[in-house]
């Protein structure tokens, strides 16, 4: 049995050079998000979403990016979930990508608000029927009995709005509008390339190297 003390990789894809990289944050994401997408890498558009609660303890989950654009990075979820009580209570997050067949990450901080309700209706109109009714039927975070109680929430909620459910009123997008990026790209003997940039408050963006 391999033990994880002595799992290691050598990383050698690509390089990250300050140079070359775009003054813009946005430019670089856009570009790293597109390659993400070209190689068909299995969920290029998950990303891990860090919030804080009142009493300090952060916490992770998955979800999945639905846009991006000078404005920010724009994801759906149930307000009334764990993530948004602490994004109510503390409007900040951390975002991070992790590209492993490209050896690259790319973390990314702001302020988080509500998109608009027109944004939302528009997405929510998109979506499958059945991921329509799921909105309705999961009270996301909340303990439930079994796994029968999201079985008999959707067939409740089927039969009440047949084909045309509404999005319901707990249910929405965030915006992280960035003021931090970060790139990392895997390089060998663990010098890996890293790129920071940050917002000043003059509203331009400073790039600069950091250590591995």
């Amino acid at each position: 049995m391999t033990r994880l003390a002595d799992l290691r990789k050598s990383y050698e894809r690509a390089q990250l050079d300050e140079d070359s990289a775009p003054e813009q944050p946005h430019a670089l994401f856009r570009r790293w998000l597109d390659e993400a997408l070209h190689a068909e890498l299995p969920e290029p558009n998950a990303m891990t979403v860090a919030t804080v609660g009142p009493d300090g303890r952060p916490s992770t989950r998955i979800v999945l990016i639905k846009g991006f654009d000078e404005q920010g990075v724009v994801w759906y979820t149930n307000f009334d979930s764990r993530k948004g009580r602490e994004l109510a209570a503390h409007p900040f997050a951390a975002l991070q990508f992790h590209w492993v067949e490209l050896e690259r990450v790319v973390r990314i901080e702001g302020r988080v608000s509500k998109v608009s309700d027109a944004e939302s209706d528009a997405y929510f109109a998109s979506r499958p029927l059945d991921s329509r009714i799921g909105a309705w039927a999961s009270p996301q975070s909340q303990v439930i009995p079994s796994r029968a109680t999201l079985v008999t929430n959707a067939a409740k909620y089927g039969a009440r709005f047949a084909l045309n459910p509404p999005r319901p009123p707990h249910w929405g997008g965030y915006r992280l509008q960035p003021d931090r990026f970060e790139f990392w790209q895997g390089r060998p003997s663990r010098l890996h390339d890293r790129l920071l940039y940050q917002l000043g408050e003059d509203g331009r963006w400073t790039r600069c190297r950091l250590a591995p």
